[in-house]
Protein backbone atom coordinates (compact mmCIF):
# COMPACT_ATOMS: atom_id res chain seq x y z
CA UNK A 1 0.00 0.00 0.00
CA UNK A 2 2.52 2.75 0.78
CA UNK A 3 4.59 2.26 -2.77
CA UNK A 4 0.81 3.30 -4.29
CA UNK A 5 1.74 6.15 -1.99
CA UNK A 6 5.20 6.87 -3.03
CA UNK A 7 4.42 6.04 -6.45
CA UNK A 8 1.70 8.64 -6.68
CA UNK A 9 4.12 11.21 -4.89
CA UNK A 10 6.64 10.81 -7.91
CA UNK A 11 4.23 10.82 -10.41
CA UNK A 12 3.32 14.08 -9.19
CA UNK A 13 6.90 15.25 -8.88
CA UNK A 14 8.00 14.09 -12.23
CA UNK A 15 5.04 15.79 -14.12
CA UNK A 16 4.27 19.10 -12.10
CA UNK A 17 7.40 20.12 -10.09
CA UNK A 18 8.62 21.74 -12.29
CA UNK A 19 6.45 24.80 -12.62
CA UNK A 20 6.34 26.00 -8.93
CA UNK A 21 10.55 25.18 -8.87
CA UNK A 22 10.94 27.72 -11.61
CA UNK A 23 8.88 30.37 -10.29
CA UNK A 24 10.20 29.73 -6.96
CA UNK A 25 13.68 29.97 -8.38
CA UNK A 26 12.45 33.43 -9.96
CA UNK A 27 11.73 34.42 -6.79
CA UNK A 28 14.71 33.29 -4.86
CA UNK A 29 17.25 34.71 -7.32
CA UNK A 30 14.66 38.20 -7.15
CA UNK A 31 15.97 38.24 -3.69
CA UNK A 32 18.96 37.64 -3.62
CA UNK A 33 19.96 40.39 -6.73
CA UNK A 34 17.64 42.74 -5.17
CA UNK A 35 15.62 42.79 -7.96
CA UNK A 36 12.61 43.72 -6.02
CA UNK A 37 14.40 46.04 -4.51
CA UNK A 38 15.02 47.84 -8.26
CA UNK A 39 12.15 47.02 -9.63
CA UNK A 40 9.06 46.33 -6.99
CA UNK A 41 6.34 45.80 -9.54
CA UNK A 42 8.16 42.99 -10.82
CA UNK A 43 6.49 41.15 -7.69
CA UNK A 44 2.96 41.45 -9.95
CA UNK A 45 3.56 38.97 -12.44
CA UNK A 46 5.64 36.98 -9.52
CA UNK A 47 2.96 36.21 -7.12
CA UNK A 48 0.36 36.00 -10.24
CA UNK A 49 2.20 32.87 -11.72
CA UNK A 50 3.14 31.60 -8.55
CA UNK A 51 -0.94 30.98 -8.78
CA UNK A 52 -0.37 29.73 -11.66
CA UNK A 53 1.91 27.24 -11.46
CA UNK A 54 0.75 25.91 -7.70
CA UNK A 55 -2.74 25.59 -9.05
CA UNK A 56 -1.51 23.28 -11.84
CA UNK A 57 0.83 21.26 -9.67
CA UNK A 58 -2.57 20.78 -7.42
CA UNK A 59 -4.28 19.77 -10.23
CA UNK A 60 -1.72 17.16 -11.34
CA UNK A 61 -1.75 15.72 -7.67
CA UNK A 62 -5.62 15.45 -7.67
CA UNK A 63 -5.87 14.29 -11.08
CA UNK A 64 -3.30 11.69 -10.05
CA UNK A 65 -4.94 10.63 -6.77
CA UNK A 66 -7.39 9.04 -7.97
CA UNK A 67 -5.50 5.91 -8.52
CA UNK A 68 -5.40 5.95 -5.05
CA UNK A 69 -8.84 7.46 -4.31
CA UNK A 70 -10.96 6.26 -7.22
CA UNK A 71 -12.67 8.55 -9.75
CA UNK A 72 -12.97 12.36 -8.69
CA UNK A 73 -15.30 14.62 -10.50
CA UNK A 74 -13.64 17.07 -12.81
CA UNK A 75 -15.71 20.10 -11.52
CA UNK A 76 -14.51 18.57 -7.84
CA UNK A 77 -10.60 18.20 -8.95
CA UNK A 78 -10.68 22.08 -10.38
CA UNK A 79 -12.53 23.59 -7.14
CA UNK A 80 -10.39 21.57 -4.91
CA UNK A 81 -7.16 22.72 -6.38
CA UNK A 82 -8.17 26.28 -6.50
CA UNK A 83 -9.32 26.30 -2.97
CA UNK A 84 -5.66 24.44 -2.39
CA UNK A 85 -3.60 27.36 -4.11
CA UNK A 86 -6.03 30.03 -1.97
CA UNK A 87 -4.57 28.49 1.07
CA UNK A 88 -1.40 27.92 -0.46
CA UNK A 89 -1.44 31.90 -1.03
CA UNK A 90 -2.23 32.67 2.56
CA UNK A 91 0.27 30.94 3.93
CA UNK A 92 3.22 32.75 2.04
CA UNK A 93 2.11 35.97 3.11
CA UNK A 94 2.20 34.15 7.02
CA UNK A 95 5.98 33.49 5.95
CA UNK A 96 6.35 36.69 4.23
CA UNK A 97 4.94 38.55 7.41
CA UNK A 98 7.09 36.15 9.51
CA UNK A 99 10.30 37.06 7.61
CA UNK A 100 9.76 40.37 8.00
CA UNK A 101 9.26 40.03 11.86
CA UNK A 102 11.52 38.07 12.94
CA UNK A 103 14.29 37.87 10.34
CA UNK A 104 14.75 41.28 9.42
CA UNK A 105 13.78 40.92 5.90
CA UNK A 106 11.35 43.79 3.91
CA UNK A 107 8.52 41.76 1.56
CA UNK A 108 6.09 43.25 2.59
CA UNK A 109 5.28 47.15 1.93
CA UNK A 110 2.20 47.32 4.13
CA UNK A 111 -1.62 45.82 3.86
CA UNK A 112 -2.15 46.90 0.33
CA UNK A 113 0.67 44.94 -0.57
CA UNK A 114 -0.26 41.71 1.46
CA UNK A 115 -4.14 42.16 0.03
CA UNK A 116 -2.65 43.00 -3.59
CA UNK A 117 -0.14 39.55 -3.05
CA UNK A 118 -3.53 37.17 -2.45
CA UNK A 119 -5.85 38.63 -4.87
CA UNK A 120 -3.16 38.23 -7.72
CA UNK A 121 -2.09 34.85 -6.25
CA UNK A 122 -5.91 33.92 -5.94
CA UNK A 123 -6.43 35.54 -9.60
CA UNK A 124 -3.80 33.38 -10.87
CA UNK A 125 -5.42 30.18 -9.94
CA UNK A 126 -9.08 31.47 -11.15
CA UNK A 127 -7.38 31.80 -14.85
CA UNK A 128 -5.23 28.01 -14.63
CA UNK A 129 -8.66 26.91 -13.45
CA UNK A 130 -10.88 28.65 -16.27
CA UNK A 131 -8.54 27.70 -19.07
CA UNK A 132 -7.10 24.27 -18.25
CA UNK A 133 -8.72 21.46 -20.03
CA UNK A 134 -9.35 17.74 -18.93
CA UNK A 135 -6.57 15.20 -20.24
Amino acid sequence: MQNKYLHWFITTLKEAAWAPLAVFGFYVFGLFTRLYDLFPPLDVPTHFMGGVVITYFYRAAIRNAQRLVGEIPFPVQVVFAFTCTGTTTVFWEFYENFADHFLGTHMVRGLEDTIVDLILGVSGALVLSVLYRKR
